[in-house]
């Protein structure tokens, strides 16, 4: 299976104007949550060419009611009324005539978008939308249309006449389109809904919850989608409406899973329950307290870097001798370098008030009039200067490994004692009292992960098979997930990634291997001016929303994963790295950062439900014009969840950590630093922490600003030597071996817990199947693994004509000969049967060998007797 393939990664070189400063720099009202507001989430779901096809669904209303000769005026009509109207248009949408069938469709679809015909405000057709959803959901339209949904995609004449044509346009996924809105509607109204505490529709939210959580009909809706996805990218259905299908996934996995706050309560829920402390800080709501800092002034590029001429350096006025230069610049970098300032603090003007008092009276004031001692002695102390608010802290407590612990406590001892006592942190005989000291701080700040304790179960099960079986695996909507889509998880990984390639705007054309504007196109290219600048707009925001969609979808999921088990998480991971995720998210960021921030690609007249709610003015080229916001949430949602999807793929891992530093990532992230918001630069900061032992003194040297504001912002680590690259376990040699050993462990975790149930892996075949069991392959039935290794099939064990046969050849002890009564007194009259369903859920060499002895004991009994 090949990864993506990155093609001319550093094409678009996002350049970086050194002569702006720090001041064009605005900082972003921006507040990260797991979606925008329902009614831009709404308005995402339709392109601006779209809009010729809403009169459709009105004109489609108009021709039902008048067939049910009723007016078109829906809110008119009685509540049993509106019933009786949903009910005759789901048998409707059962009838052989394509053309009735969709006519019904998109009179749903009307009814779900707040029959907007009727209504004079936003607000009037949300309510009424809220309203009809629900109402259409009670009468079970959201399952008729995922029928629905399962015919199109099975529509093999829709799908030839796509693959036919040269280029695809929205003309080819009509009906599909129509019935995706009506699905991202009810969903994304549910998902609204679910924000609401005391809800009145709390029994149906529920409801829907639940039914998307489980599979419906064959499979759960989810892996529907992913498999539209990836017969997408394959060029078997070049028409499926890919931005819809991304934005239905997402939101489907967003209700089913759970946001935010479903993650912090279920994370707390697993620490309690394995006996370790509730986490009580959080980095969204810490990072909200952060300011956002000024961009270093030498973001754009590290090859421009001023070199000094001079021998001195002035400082407050004072001339430094190049002898004390390194230490005078470390002290002026570290009351001055707390934040990212742009401008070079090397005057007294530019030294902050709350910094000034730190200053040592002697050098005196900038004018050079020092204090004489009397004034010296009246001076207030400096802590008592300094009002409570306003002292330095940091916004983490620090954290500690147990790892960490065993280093330092090994360390101590080889260099004091002179010997080592490998995994014991608790004897601290012969250490002198300061490391003791030590110690008790380390063991103060222990932090003991979910994964730590994941890690440890599964490496206890691997040593101890029999005696550590498999827990009850609980069953959750995030573990029914994780078994739907694990036999295609790779596949669904690379075609989300090529997705977001193609939609990434620093692809060129020439490597845009699938073509995701077949849901944007019309098929008549635009004639006029104002045409061709709407189409240019409509072009760009599809691809932000595609973005958008595309990374929330990755993050959710590895989010989920982590909390559910840390292998699910490593297996996810794994694939992502091996389809080439690292190195296209930083394609991604090579690009002018704040240009993209800051795109204006809207058009507010033209989004639903303000393009079809009262008079439209006619459009011209005067109001083609973006939002009046300095920022597009959308972009800087997609930077985000991009940063912390590239965080996870690399914290603790220094093997991706290496290919960050081989990809050149460091002056691309300082680049991002360039956007004034803490939340983002935070994540920044970290990728940049994470590979400064690799980068080199020269680059600490000239990026000391980087330094201390990873130290101001990044939570530490307590004897972690992540700035200057001690650390044992950063050796180079070792990076391939740790990768393996931990596809090595996921492979096994998998292999145990889904892929060797004795009701799927280890099956009792008929004559016709045995011989391809004994081939020694695996095969693979409905996405479960079906047999194992030769040698560990009991099925071939058991069923071995020679096994009987060759019985002589096999040679018994004497000893054994001796007291095979006691061996039947024990192991064949026991009080206690061998409950054989339990040990044969862990399958392994030493059972095989164990059943072997026993199948041959008994056999030379039943010839001896």
């Amino acid at each position: 299976m090949d990864g993506l393939t990155i093609n001319s990664f550093f094409d678009n070189d996002g350049g970086f104007d050194s002569a702006n400063g720090a001041n064009e720099f605005v900082d972003l009202e921006f507040t990260y949550a797991d979606a925008d507001t329902h009614l831009n989430e709404i308005a995402e779901l339709y392109s601006y060419t779209e809009h010729n096809e809403f009169q459709l669904n009105v004109k489609a209303f108009e021709d039902q009611m008048e067939m049910y000769k009723l007016k078109p005026l829906w809110q008119q009509l009685s509540k049993e009324q509106h019933i009786s109207i949903i009910l005759k248009l789901i048998d409707q949408l059962e009838v052989l005539d394509n053309t009735m069938r969709m006519k019904a469709a998109r009179t749903l679809l009307y009814l779900a978008q707040g029959c907007w015909v009727e209504v004079q405000s936003d607000e009037e057709q949300q309510s009424l939308s809220r309203y009809n959803v629900m109402l259409l959901y009670r009468s079970g339209v959201f399952q008729a249309f995922i029928e629905l949904l399962n015919l199109e995609i099975e529509n093999a004449t829709t799908a030839n006449v796509a693959i036919r044509k040269i280029a695809v346009s929205l003309a080819d996924s009509v009906d599909l389109r129509v019935i995706l809105s009506v699905l991202y509607i009810i969903t994304e109204v549910m998902r609204a809904e679910k924000e609401i505490s005391e809800s009145e529709y709390k029994d149906l939210l529920e409801a829907f919850v639940q039914e998307i959580s489980q599979p419906i009909g064959d499979e759960l809706l989810a892996v529907k989608l992913l498999g539209m996805i990836t017969r997408f990218c394959s060029g078997s259905a070049p028409h499926f409406p890919m931005k819809k299908v991304l934005l239905l996934l997402w939101k489907i996995s967003l209700v089913s899973l759970g946001g935010t706050d479903t993650l912090k309560r279920l994370k707390n829920e697993y620490r309690v329950r394995e006996g370790l402390p509730v986490i009580t800080e959080d980095t969204l709501e810490v990072s909200k307290t952060m300011r956002a800092s000024s961009p270093p002034p030498t973001a754009g590029n590290d090859d421009n870097i001023p070199k000094r001429s001079r021998p001195f350096r002035r400082v407050r006025n004072i001339v430094i001798s190049e002898s004390l230069m390194k230490q005078s610049s470390l002290d002026e970098q570290e009351q001055l370098g707390m934040e990212l300032e742009a401008q070079n603090a090397e005057n007294e003007d530019d030294i902050p008030d709350y910094y000034r008092q730190l200053d040592d009276p002697m050098n005196g004031d900038k004018n050079g009039s020092a204090l004489n001692e009397t004034e010296f002695h009246k001076q207030p102390s400096i802590a008592a200067s300094i009002p409570p608010s306003q002292h330095p802290t940091l916004p983490w407590a620090p954290k500690v490994r147990q790892k960490d612990i065993y280093q330092f406590m090994d360390i101590s001892r080889r260099k004091f004692i002179g010997y080592s006592l490998p995994d014991n942190c608790e004897t601290t005989a012969g250490l002198p009292k300061p490391i003791c000291e030590g110690i008790n701080i380390l063991k103060r700040h222990l932090y003991t992960s979910l994964a730590d304790v994941q890690i440890k179960r599964e490496e206890e099960i691997t040593r101890n098979p029999l005696t550590k079986g498999e827990d009850e695996v609980p069953i959750n909507p995030t573990e029914i997930l994780y078994q739907a889509i694990l036999p295609n998880l790779p596949q669904y990984m690379i075609s989300l990634l090529k997705i977001l390639l193609a939609a990434a705007p620093t692809s060129k054309a020439k490597t845009e291997s699938i073509n995701i504007m077949a849901d944007v196109l019309p098929e008549d290219m635009p004639m006029t001016v104002t045409q061709s600048t709407k189409l240019g707009i409509d072009v760009s925001r599809h691809k932000e929303i595609i973005v958008k969609a595309v990374s929330a979808i990755l993050l959710l999921y590895l989010k989920h994963f982590k909390i559910n088990h840390v292998y699910q998480f490593e297996f996810m991971s794994q694939h992502l790295v091996f389809a080439n995720c690292i190195p296209l998210v930083l394609k991604f960021f090579n690009q002018s950062i704040m240009t993209y921030v800051g795109s204006k690609n809207i058009i507010p007249i033209m989004d639903f439900p303000s393009c079809v709610i009262g008079e439209q003015p006619e459009l011209t080229s005067d109001l083609v014009i973006g939002d009046s916001e300095p920022y597009s949430w959308r972009n800087i949602f997609s930077c985000i969840n991009l940063l912390r999807i590239l965080n996870k793929l690399t914290k603790w891992k220094n093997s991706r950590i290496m290919m960050l530093v081989v990809f050149k990532s460091a002056p691309i992230l300082k680049r991002t630093l360039k956007v004034r918001h803490a939340m983002m630069q935070l994540y920044v900061l970290k990728l940049l922490k994470m590979q400064t032992k690799y980068l080199g003194r020269q680059w600490r040297k000239t990026n000391m600003k980087i330094i201390s504001a990873i130290y101001g912002k990044v939570r530490h680590h307590l004897n972690s030597d992540w700035a200057f690259g001690n650390d044992l376990d950063a050796r180079p040699w070792d990076f391939q071996a740790e990768e393996c050993t931990l596809r090595t462990c996921v492979d096994r975790f998998n292999n145990r817990r889904y892929f060797s149930q004795i009701s799927n892996a280890v099956r009792f075949p008929d004559q016709t199947n045995l011989s391809n069991q004994n081939t020694g392959l695996n095969s693979i039935d409905n996405g479960v693994f079906n047999g194992i290794e030769n040698e560990l099939n009991i099925n071939n064990i058991l069923n071995s004509e020679n096994l009987i046969e060759n019985d002589d050849a096999f040679d018994l002890t004497k000893e054994f000969k001796n007291n095979y009564e006691t061996w039947l007194k024990e192991e064949v009259y026991c009080a206690n049967p061998i409950d054989w369903n339990e040990i044969l859920k862990e399958p392994n060499l030493i059972l095989i060998n164990e059943i072997k002895n026993s199948i041959h004991y008994s056999t030379y009994f039943m010839k001896s007797g």
